[in-house]
């Protein structure tokens, strides 16, 4: 009887100790996963003021079910000679800090932007970084409000016409 007594407390013990095992890798891994989440969640400070300046459109939004951010932002800067710089965001899971730069021109209440976008992609199981080139254009027209229109990138499937609703910040910069 002590021999099973001392087999079923080894037995238990040694069990307890992979239950704790299991939870350190459990935390271990959660970490892993939302860190980033909570790290892409506050921009640098330094792409909240080169957007401060800018007219925001958004249709951004958080998924309940999931916690990630999806949706596009589309920032413009207009200059005095109808050149306009603007910056596209696109969230896929996790918001990010890294507006495509493409130069356009404004119109009236008529915006043209064209240019390449330069994706990096990280291929896996080699984990070699390739650049993938897509063609980006946005055609569409704004008021104090709203950008309606086309929002086409090479590549990606985009619905035929989008609405953004004007905003005061990224999401990125949002507190």
């Amino acid at each position: 009887m002590k021999k099973d007594g001392a087999i079923r407390y080894a037995e238990e013990k040694q069990f307890l100790t992979r239950i704790n095992s299991s939870r350190v890798c459990l935390a271990a891994l959660l970490a892993l996963v939302v860190a980033p989440r909570l790290l892409s969640l506050s921009a640098p400070e330094d792409e909240c003021a080169r957007t401060s300046q800018m007219r925001i459109y958004s249709n951004a939004f958080l998924s309940k079910e999931t916690g990630d951010v999806g949706g596009i932002e589309l920032a413009l800067l207009e200059h005095d000679d109808s050149i306009v710089d603007a910056l596209l965001y696109i969230y896929e899971g996790a918001a990010n800090d890294d507006g495509i730069h493409l130069p356009g021109r404004i119109a009236g209440k008529r915006v043209t932007v064209e240019g390449n976008w330069e994706e990096r992609v990280v291929e896996y199981p080699s984990k070699r970084e390739v650049v993938q080139t897509h063609f980006v254009s946005i055609d569409g027209t704004l008021d104090s409000t709203w950008f309606r229109g086309r929002i086409k990138i090479q590549g990606l499937s985009m619905p035929a016409t989008i609405q953004l609703k004007r905003v005061k910040h990224i999401w990125v910069c949002k507190r």
